[in-house]
């Protein structure tokens, strides 16, 4: 394989782990979701391990989005002007995500040892709220800005993973040795 090709199957492959990181963060909201609806059922999590739970996903998607602002935005924009627009627009849904995942954390602060209807139906307009918000950014995201990343090359993302394509805690910025190279 000559570098030219390589470099392409790497960068097309920043894409395909943009989308995966999605389908990742999807599956830690379905997983969160399931958890509320056992715990307002009475049969799931303590409410102190919902909280965990709720932190945990909160968490990645911060770190997600963050990267993204920090890293993934401002390359594209240097690279592609043209899309500053709705790198604007993702950066506005970040900031609605993190209102909508503070308003749920402090629901779930506030949640009773025994499950309670009235907090139920907050939580749960509360995590739909997140869920449908969540969705359509990525929808967007994914339509937008796969393509684009398949076709950038960025030295430093060579090295190490960038944040906004880490999947979890154990994911230290070292690609997997069979998977492509990518960095902050």
């Amino acid at each position: 394989m000559d570098a030219r090709s390589e470099a392409g199957s790497r960068l097309t492959a920043l894409g395909t782990q943009l989308l995966e990181v999605h389908i990742w963060l999807r599956e830690m909201l379905e997983d969160l979701q399931d958890d509320i609806d056992d715990y307002f059922d009475g049969k799931g999590l303590p409410a102190r391990d919902l909280r965990a739970h709720c932190l945990s996903f909160c968490t990645a998607l911060t770190r997600h989005h963050t990267g993204e602002d920090r890293g993934a935005f401002p390359a594209i924009a240097e690279e592609y002007p043209e899309l500053r627009k709705v790198l604007s627009d993702l950066r506005t849904d970040h900031n609605q995500l993190d209102w909508l995942m503070g308003n749920l954390q402090k629901l779930l602060e506030s949640l009773p040892e025994e499950p309670d209807p009235a907090a139920a139906a907050k939580v749960r307009e509360e995590v739909t709220a997140l869920s449908a918000v969540m969705q359509t950014h990525f929808i967007y995201e994914e339509k937008k800005l796969i393509s684009v990343l398949n076709a950038m090359d960025v030295p430093e993302w060579r090295e190490n993973r960038p944040a906004f394509l880490l999947v979890d805690d154990a994911d230290n910025g070292v690609p997997p040795a069979a998977g492509p190279v990518a960095g902050p």
